[in-house]
């Protein structure tokens, strides 16, 4: 009995290490923040405070220690997670003694001299606590726990594959053929893939339980095993994921319940007695893009369509049963072109000029117009090639040696239209004006194993080109795709100039693997050859026209801004399923065959109808990513933080000065263009990134930062407040003020109720201050910052 109340007192007292862990971290953190106000007086009034956070923190981590020990004994994780936070919480709790033993001496033996050595223990332990907390939340609600709630996420996405037909299996009553198993079997570890390795995988060994393989899946847990092949209903694995949703045992425990197709796909299998074919482990689990490129047969020409494009979609909308509707009228036409290719709002001027062009063909004539205006078109495109190759015009706080700054490069290579093939080249195996994007950021002090700029090169080559998400498997076999730790550090070793240890999880293996493409069909790279060779190798064999996933990945991208969404979604996972398949690999073949042309590419895009039809609007982001999406038109977009800077900029006020330049293309716009300039407040709020990372694409949801930005902020206060001045000068009249203001912002004259309304907001004599209000409520306007 005794017995008993011992093992059952331990399990409870285990089981509140998750809530105890956090009193630790918390204290330990505040005291050793309040340390570093005592920097200059050690004996400051901070003193008493810091001590009790101290000792009540290192006691706490002792704790905290010991009952995840006694949940440990539980048996209810294991792994290489679990290892970590195990000894990285042992290690903290006794720096926390050590750190208390030093404050002992200083504090009443008066030991000056072990300050030092008492703050290094402290901030040892602070860093100690945060680390091991991180690994602890990585086995509690997995490695995703934040990324899984992003409307990007792989759990919003159906697990199994949508070309699987379980349909056609259940109607054929016959044994399973081989193929079939190996097909049914691929289905089945996609869904555990997805939803079950994250705690019964390799990291992670939940309950004792591994589902990545064959033998330790039929092996089961520690409380037997799992699958029950040819019985579903006696297979645990089958009972816990039909559990309702609210259930404390459903499984997968944490993120969305399985939707019930992948429900009866697993049930089906189980039925059919598990079949798991040894054979059936050299399938992909994950769908994986064709690498070579493909010519559909175009359609044949059908409601006076003639743009391939059109011919693609006309066909997908007679598959999916949706009905042509009408085009855009010519002013929505023209803004939106305007700002998708240059990135300015269309003058009053220009707008009435396009309206009284008669010429059949005008809409395709302004836009050849607009694509030769090579200044603004380089200037707009700027800010999207900066975020890709994180260029920025200075460094950040977190490098040593900032970084190479490839603008000048840059901004010549779109303004010249340089071929994407080339433009590519120049940038993998780059001269001295562009090898910023490849040498990558220098972080300061020591690093993770994934972050070294080898690994960095890697993995944005992979991203921005490829479409390829490197980051997972350069630290563990990917989650997310089949790539294999091997496979990141072979693609890494060609930007090194020693071959590189593999890392697991940032632990040394003592193995190697000599430098490789990810593809084996896209040639060789040799070994031992020095770095600026290997580069030169990987930029021949990525520019190759056999390389259809650089070439299909360029033309989503260049989709994706024009259309507000990728024909692939999100544009970094090249794998996923394009909404049609015929019209991506057509436009990336006929991309090739026009000699990689950008401008050829988004004036194709830009004059079908296609492109002209009305956009849409969705109310939850979740919706645009959904693998269930379906065309119907260009996706509603606001504004970029450029081109709404440069917008506000044309009708009102230049918000920067000669003096924010941070590179001058030695041309003389009419205002400094916001992607001139170096990242600031402002822009961040309206959505810029840092670019410290690789950024492929934008946020394009209002959020609060920008909403007091554009209402409290002194920057934008001060253009509307200096922009009011200067047409108070210009306008005497009120009625023209309120003309000029809709002709320039909205494009258009305002109607009888809107000139009500603004007169009584400016009054009989508009001052500053009520014309700057008046300015602020149009740029606010959705009519204004949306591109419809």
């Amino acid at each position: 009995m005794l017995q008993h109340i011992a093992f059952w007192l331990w399990d409870f007292l285990g089981h509140l290490h998750p809530l105890a862990v956090h009193f630790p971290v918390a204290l330990l953190l505040f005291a050793a923040i309040l340390e570093l106000f005592t920097l200059k007086n050690f004996n400051s009034k901070l003193r008493s405070g810091i001590d009790a956070l101290l000792i009540a923190g290192s006691l706490g981590a002792i704790i905290s220690a010991a009952l995840g020990w006694l949940l440990y004994q539980d048996g209810d994780y294991s792994g290489d997670v679990l290892t970590l936070h195990q000894w990285i919480g042992f290690t903290t709790a006794a720096l926390g003694v050590l750190t208390l033993a030093f404050l002992y001496q200083i504090r009443k033996k008066d030991k000056l001299k072990q300050i030092k050595i008492y703050r290094g223990l402290l901030f040892s332990t602070a860093i100690g606590v945060s680390v091991a907390g991180h690994f602890g939340a990585n086995l509690t609600h997995g490695s995703d726990f934040l990324s899984s709630t992003l409307p990007w996420s792989m759990d919003y996405e159906t697990k199994s594959s949508d070309n699987f037909s379980l349909v056609a299996l259940k109607g054929d009553t016959a044994k399973l053929t081989k193929k079939q198993e190996v097909e049914l079997n691929t289905e089945v570890r996609a869904i555990l893939a997805h939803s079950c390795y994250k705690c019964h995988g390799s990291e992670k060994v939940k309950g004792d339980l591994r589902l990545d393989g064959k033998h330790v899946a039929f092996k089961g847990g520690e409380n037997g095993p799992v699958i029950v092949p040819g019985n579903p209903q006696e297979s645990e694995i089958f009972k816990r994921i039909s559990l309702p949703a609210d259930h404390k045992d459903v499984m997968p425990s944490k993120g969305r319940k399985l939707p019930e197709k992948d429900i009866e796909i697993v049930r089906f299998w189980i039925e059919k007695g598990a079949p798991w074919p040894d054979d059936g482990t050299k399938q992909n689990v994950f769908r994986v893009a064709k690498l070579e490129p493909r010519n559909p047969v175009l359609p044949a020409p059908s409601n006076n369509l003639s743009n391939p494009v059109d011919l693609w979609t006309n066909q997908y909308f007679a598959k999916n049963k949706i009905k042509w509707p009408s085009l855009i009228d010519d002013h929505t036409y023209l803004r939106r072109i305007y700002l998708d290719i240059i990135g300015l709002l269309p003058s009053p001027i220009d707008l009435e000029s396009f309206s009284k062009d008669a010429r059949p063909d005008k809409r395709a004539l302004w836009v050849k117009k607009l694509l030769g205006l090579d200044n603004d078109y380089a200037l707009h495109w700027l800010s999207f090639w900066n975020d890709a190759l994180r260029n920025d015009y200075s460094g950040t706080g977190y490098i040593t040696g900032g970084r190479f700054n490839i603008t000048d490069w840059l901004f010549k290579s779109l303004k010249t239209n340089k071929p994407y093939d080339q433009f590519v080249k120049e940038l993998i195996s780059p001269s001295e004006e562009s090898k910023g994007f490849i040498e990558g950021i220098k972080w300061r002090g020591v690093v993770n194993a994934s972050q070294r700029t080898e690994m960095q090169a890697a993995q944005n080559v992979s991203q921005v080109f490829l479409g390829l998400n490197l980051k997972c498997a350069s630290c563990h076999n990917s989650f997310i795709s089949d790539l294999k730790l091997d496979d990141a550090y072979a693609f890494a070793n060609i930007f090194a100039d020693t071959t590189l240890e593999i890392n697991r999880c940032d632990k040394p293996t003592g193995k190697y693997v000599d430098a490789r493409m990810l593809w084996k069909e896209l040639g060789t790279i040799d070994n031992k050859a020095p770095v600026k060779e290997k580069r030169k190798q990987l930029a021949e064999n990525l520019i190759k026209p056999e390389d259809g996933r650089l070439y299909r990945t360029i033309v989503n991208r260049i989709w994706s801004q024009l259309m507000g969404r990728g024909l692939v979604e999100p544009v970094d996972v090249m794998d996923n399923e394009p909404w049609s398949q015929d019209l991506l690999d057509w436009m990336a073949f006929n991309f090739v065959a026009n000699k990689a042309d950008l401008k050829e590419l988004i004036y194709q895009i830009t004059t079908s109808n296609t492109y002209q039809l009305p956009s849409v609007g969705f109310k939850e982001v979740a919706q645009v990513s959904n693998p269930n999406y379906k065309f119907k038109g260009m996706v509603r977009k606001r504004m970029s933080a450029e081109q709404f800077t440069d917008a506000v900029s044309s009708v009102i006020n230049p918000v920067f000065a000669d003096s924010n330049i941070r590179y001058n293309p030695q041309i003389k716009p009419s205002f400094i263009r916001a992607s001139l300039v170096a990242n600031n407040s402002f822009l961040t709020a309206l959505g810029r990134p840092n670019r410290e990372t690789v950024a492929t694409s934008r946020d394009s949801q209002a959020n609060l930062l920008q909403a007091l930005e554009l209402t409290n902020g002194w920057r934008f206060n001060s253009v509307l407040k200096n922009g009011a001045e200067h047409w108070k000068t210009n306008f005497k009249n009120t009625d023209l003020l309120i003309k000029d203001i809709y002709l320039k912002t909205l494009g258009r004259e305002p109607v009888e109720k809107e000139i009500k309304i603004a007169k009584q907001a400016l009054g009989k004599s508009p001052g500053v201050d009520a014309i700057q209000d008046l300015f602020w409520a149009m740029v606010l306007l959705p009519e204004f910052q949306i591109i419809y």
